[in-house]
């Protein structure tokens, strides 16, 4: 059997079910970090320089403490899960927590527009790409080894976390394909072009393991050519193809990606979320409405 845990949406409704079914107490996990790009951004954005800000309405037209930065009208994914975990309040975001002592229950560092890739996102302005979401854990954790005492005791601790990996998207939208700004789409050709940033991610993720994390979540890339963004290249008429296409090479890569990282790190656990899969086909979002 391969090690890759695909999750498809059956497999996600009983997840959600069982969390639901538990949440009670303590939380099943003591903390939750999260890395991501607009999917998870809670508020790092909002004292950037950049327009990929979601502190205003509409944004948050249904979240209780109104727009806080997240790209959604209420709660995102990572907060939905959160809550089924077990924990009171939203994981917060790193940008906000500064002399914040429970950090040790987890931060979320998801940054709007980021992206694997140290330049994705930059004509935008500034992100927290996924290197400077990683150095930004690596404080973290000499916080929590502070606050907890002993760098063995941190460890420990941050062993038994839960850790979301979301990111890859950009690379495409606010990169490869945005010529005007990015040679990417000279230099590789797409399968080529996954490769290569599967090799940076498979390094990134072992950084992440240094850091002590052995829980981790790698949440795969949806059907990026649905967006809003996306649609309205085609006149506003259908999905854009050729984006969905080209995404495939990547997620097929990332699931050998989590093969291999349980496969060479044994002592810790990496699961593939089929986050095209669970999108759907284009066909049926248009059904649903979409």
């Amino acid at each position: 059997m391969t090690a890759t845990w695909t999750l498809t949406m059956i497999n996600v409704v009983l997840v959600i079910s069982l969390l639901q079914s538990c949440v009670c107490g303590e939380p099943k996990v003591p903390c939750f970090f999260i890395c991501g790009d607009s999917l998870a951004d809670n508020g790092n954005n909002n004292r950037l320089q950049t327009p990929s800000r979601g502190n205003y309405k509409p944004y948050g037209i249904d979240f209780p403490q109104g727009p806080t930065g997240r790209f959604t009208n209420g709660r995102t994914i990572v907060d939905i899960l959160a809550e089924l975990l077990g924990f009171e309040n939203p994981i917060p975001c790193f940008a906000n927590t500064r002399g914040y002592k429970n950090i040790v229950r987890g931060l979320n560092y998801a940054s709007a527009s980021a992206g694997l890739r140290d330049e994705t996102g930059s004509h935008m302005g500034e992100n927290v790409n996924l290197n400077k979401q990683l150095l930004n854990h690596k404080s973290t954790v000499k916080r929590i080894t502070s606050i907890l005492g002993l760098k063995q005791l941190s460890r420990q601790h941050l062993q038994k976390c839960l850790y979301s990996v979301g990111m890859g998207s950009n690379d495409y939208l606010m990169n490869y394909f945005q010529p005007k700004f990015y040679p990417t789409s000279k230099q590789y050709t797409l399968e080529q072009y996954a490769s290569v940033r599967i090799e940076q991610y498979f390094q990134q993720i072992k950084t992440l393991y240094k850091y002590g994390a052995r829980k981790v979540v790698l949440n795969g890339v949806g059907l990026v050519g649905c967006t809003p963004s996306s649609i309205s290249t085609t006149n506003g008429s259908t999905c854009a193809e050729n984006l969905n296409n080209a995404v495939q090479f990547f997620y097929q890569k990332l699931k050998s990606l989590v093969d291999q990282l349980n496969a060479k790190l044994t002592d810790a656990k990496f699961i593939y979320v089929d986050m095209f899969g669970i999108s759907g086909s284009p066909s049926d979002l248009t059904a649903a409405g979409f």
